[in-house]
């Protein structure tokens, strides 16, 4: 008997203790208290605006022409008429090679002309002799073909001692090395008392005509079709000049002021890259671009209809993009979406994954989970397509 009571009194006591428990668990899950308030996040409905997007591309610049200055003879540099860096005209003479072992030559080569015309005078005169001789059969023929053959001999040697001289005045000339183009000169990696010939290592110097400079750059073989599809044109000169005016941002991420043009792309796709090499041209009027830089050529691409998101709306994840897309039950769903490779400052350009209506959370997603339920507070996002290029106010005070 006394073994029921204490089970019945067991019993009674778990009754009495599941009736509390489930009274707390009522009272906790009752709306408004804490473990049940729904937070509220400002959000955003996508809409479609037009934009330009922006995207850079590296690039080499080089001077619209740049020419190797060598030496076509050997010889020891005497004098350096330029310095580094300064700026020449066509035909001003650059460097001087010691010339005496040229003159010396030239001397010689006058002597061997004078030989050669007194020997051809001598082969002469013993032909005029020689003619009435035959004439009156005191010698044979032979000896007339004979004096004659000498003759022509003599004449063949004043023309190789005449040519000699002229290569002889011609070594002497390139003595003075001259500027082929108006331009800028280079470095000099040769200085007073070197020995250069023809075939030198490096040339004497370089002479950069950079009045315009080119920028060459690559696109992969979608961004090229991309680029120039839709444009009109019979050729794709023609399809070039209907696209706008490029940028040059520079080594300091300043953009270069004078604005440049695409104007010609290679012929053939290189088949390890994939690329397309391109050229676009700037104007260099102050010079302050130089041969040999480095630099990004920027590409404007108007779009018509874009959905344009704020950056802070995204979270990225091994390499993919996302955002918490809004339901219809207030719960947010994380949501891929594709994004346009660009520079718009502050936000993406979003090509798959959202469509014009949709809204997403606009700030503090780092504190939301999958299926979490929020209060959404529409907010006005303002115009986001006022973008300009992240780098354009960059490097500048």
């Amino acid at each position: 008997m006394r073994t029921m009571k204490q089970i019945r009194n067991l019993s009674l006591g778990l009754i009495a203790l599941a009736i509390v428990s489930c009274g707390q668990k009522q009272q906790g899950g009752a709306p408004g208290g804490a473990a049940g308030q729904v937070k509220e996040y400002p959000v955003i409905a996508v809409t479609q605006q037009s934009t330009t997007l922006f995207k850079d591309y590296a690039a080499k610049l080089e001077g619209q022409q740049t020419v190797e200055i060598r030496s076509k003879i050997a010889g020891y540099i005497d004098k350096i008429m330029v310095d580094e860096g300064a700026f020449v005209k066509k035909g001003q003479a650059l460097f001087r090679l010691n010339a005496n072992d040229l003159q010396a030559a030239v001397r010689s080569s006058e002597a061997s002309v004078k030989v050669a015309e007194a020997d051809v005078n001598s082969a002469a005169i013993n032909l005029e002799k020689t003619k009435p001789l035959v004439e009156k059969n005191i010698i044979s023929k032979f000896e007339l073909e004979s004096v004659s053959s000498t003759l022509k001999a003599k004449e063949a040697q004043l023309a190789q001692a005449k040519a000699n001289l002229e290569n002889a005045k011609a070594n002497l000339q390139y003595t003075v090395i001259t500027s082929p183009a108006e331009g800028t000169i280079g470095t000099f990696p040769y200085r007073v008392g070197s020995l250069v010939s023809s075939t030198s290592a490096e040339p004497l110097t370089t002479v950069s005509n950079t009045a315009k400079v080119y920028a060459y750059f690559s696109f992969n073989e979608k961004e090229f079709l991309t680029l120039v599809k839709g444009l009109e044109g019979k050729n794709l000169q023609e399809k070039f000049a209907k696209l706008p005016d490029v940028s040059l941002v520079l080594a300091d991420n300043s953009v270069y002021e004078q604005p440049g043009r695409i104007e010609t792309a290679s012929g053939l796709i290189d088949q390890q890259t994939g690329s397309i090499n391109v050229r676009a041209t700037f104007p260099n009027t102050e010079g302050l671009l130089r041969s040999g830089g480095s630099g990004m050529v920027r590409i404007p691409q108007f779009i018509n209809s874009a959905i344009i998101i704020p950056q802070k709306t995204t979270y990225e994840l091994q390499g993919k993009y996302f955002v918490y897309l809004v339901g219809s039950d207030n719960k947010v769903h994380n949501t891929e979406i594709q994004i346009v490779s660009g520079n718009l400052k502050d936000s993406y350009v979003v090509t798959n994954g959202l469509k014009v209506g949709d809204q997403i959370v606009l700030q503090g997603i780092a504190s939301l989970r999958n299926d979490t339920e929020i209060k959404p507070k529409l907010v006005e996002a303002g115009s986001l397509s006022e973008n300009t290029p992240a780098a354009t106010n960059q490097g500048k005070n």
